[in-house]
């Protein structure tokens, strides 16, 4: 059996359930639906990042910050290849949502708001996460709490393993409801979408990203809402703003998913770099201290299939570490040609062999390399931390593959977060909040900290509310 009410939200990820909260104190009735045994969506495997500017944590440390200066960073690092209009929408709100999440009980880390060095920098200090690591799990607690007692009054109706599989149009067009793939039929005035993004679904990732897939997006995350979307004529945004997160060792054998606890340290200034990085025919692409983690991904998106090779010798293992997380340098020598993308080898053109990168290039290379270490100058890229050759054997390589965190494309939706078709006319009845709309609406073409959980949450809201009052007695808006 299904049923009606005033809003129908298909996913109880982040911005689902802030979509249904926001309903139901605002005196809508609604219907949430999970395909899964569990509410969540991407919480479980996410670092559970937010940010704001001007917020009660940044004034208590003495921080100046608000949506403007917010803005302003993220312009800055997407180039502003975002949408404006979107994102300004959500800055707004999005202090509130912070203080919404800390008055309901969040703890985060004591040393936040802080500075996130895996995305290009803020100027600001405006990051915040739960103290637990990763930090998603915590953040599903908290909103646990906030859905129980909506649950509890009946103003919000949950039903876990409901797959939607169709969306249901009355006669005038409007999209009236759902269906699921045990057939029930939940009608409601409002439909959203809050199904998250496409990052474990490789036919849908090659299709609107054409690139490698290596993931650490939910098992979930296979594009439900996009296609629901598209089967009722919606259009796509975000297409071309694709970028790899740099970078992960390549997943085992019959999975998609990078493994984050031994993930290869990668960000200059936290781990200065004694290694080369190399593409497959042995050539170095960047300069391996380039502070800028933005400049590297973007490198990295010109490589051939986003894939390349650290390469250091034992001084180097020793001396920088960690050169993989999780791994003492007598950890990581053991586990070098059992795991998959990890290998040693006695001189470098059998590392190479093994590695899978062109042994001529890649002993030119080094022996280039290491007349730069002499001369104390890198012509080529510009690299500053020279502080060692690469002469001791044994020698390493470290493949890395490129990494979906998030996906960029997703449904287009207007300001009032209505899924708008290729024409750009709106779809009546049909709303769409978090990675379903893709990313790139708010991140443009990079990755700015706290920009993907946050403005779910704050779009799930603003619509939550909206969707109410247009459910309050009285003429209809």
């Amino acid at each position: 059996m299904g049923g009606e009410a005033d809003v129908v939200v298909v996913g109880a990820g982040p911005g689902g359930i802030a979509c249904a909260i926001a309903a139901a104190e605002g005196g809508a009735s609604a219907v949430l639906l999970e395909k899964t045994a569990d509410i969540g969506g991407a919480l479980p495997w996410s670092g559970g990042h937010l940010s704001a500017g001007g917020f009660s944590l940044q004034r208590a440390r003495g921080i100046e910050d608000d949506p403007e200066r917010h803005w302003r960073d993220i312009a800055r690092i997407s180039g502003g290849t975002g949408r404006e209009d979107l994102t300004r929408l959500s800055l707004g709100e999005q202090p509130s949502v912070l203080e919404w999440l800390l008055d309901a009980g969040l703890v985060v880390d004591p040393a936040t708001p802080r500075i996130v060095h895996g995305h290009e920098q803020y100027l600001v200090p405006r990051t915040v996460h739960a103290s637990e690591v990763p930090g998603g799990p915590a953040l599903l607690t908290v909103l646990r709490r906030l859905l129980a007692p909506h649950l509890a009054s009946g103003a919000v109706r949950l039903h876990s393993r409901a797959e939607v599989t169709e969306l249901r149009s009355a006669p005038d067009g409007r999209v009236a409801g759902v269906v699921t793939a045990d057939g029930r039929f939940f009608g409601g005035a409002a439909v959203v979408l809050a199904t998250g993004g496409f990052g474990h679904d490789p036919g849908l990732f090659a299709e609107l990203d054409n690139a490698p897939l290596t993931t650490s997006a939910a098992p979930t995350a296979t594009g439900d809402g996009i296609r629901l979307g598209r089967a009722v004529g919606a259009g796509i945004q975000g297409r071309g703003m694709y970028l790899p997160t740099f970078g992960g060792l390549p997943p085992e054998p019959g999975t998609l998913r990078v493994d984050w606890v031994h993930r290869p340290q990668l960000v200059a200034p936290e781990r200065p770099p004694w290694e080369v990085y190399v593409d497959m025919r042995g050539r170095r692409w960047t300069a391996e201290d380039e502070p800028s983690i933005d400049r590297k991904e973007r490198a990295l998106a010109r490589l051939e299939r986003m894939t390349f090779w650290t390469v250091f010798d034992a001084r180097a293992l020793r001396m920088s570490q960690p050169m993989v997380h999780g791994w003492t340098p007598e950890e990581f020598d053991a586990v070098c040609g059992r795991r998959r993308g990890l290998h040693r080898a006695p001189d470098l053109p059998a590392l190479a062999r093994l590695a899978g990168i062109a042994p001529g290039g890649l002993v030119a290379q080094t022996d280039r390399y290491n007349g730069f270490v002499a001369a104390g100058h890198d012509p080529e890229f510009g690299r500053t931390h020279l502080p060692a050759p690469l002469v001791e054997p044994p020698f390493y390589a470290v493949e890395n593959r490129p990494v979906t965190v998030i996906t960029f494309a997703g449904l287009d939706v207007d300001t009032r977060l209505r899924v708008r078709r290729e024409d750009g006319s709106v779809i009546p009845g049909l709303y769409a909040v978090g990675e379903v709309i893709g990313s790139a609406a708010v991140n443009g073409n990079s990755f700015c900290s706290g920009m993907c959980l946050t403005p779910a949450m704050a779009f799930g809201r603003i619509l939550g509310r909206a969707l109410a009052d247009r459910a309050a007695p009285g003429p209809a808006a």
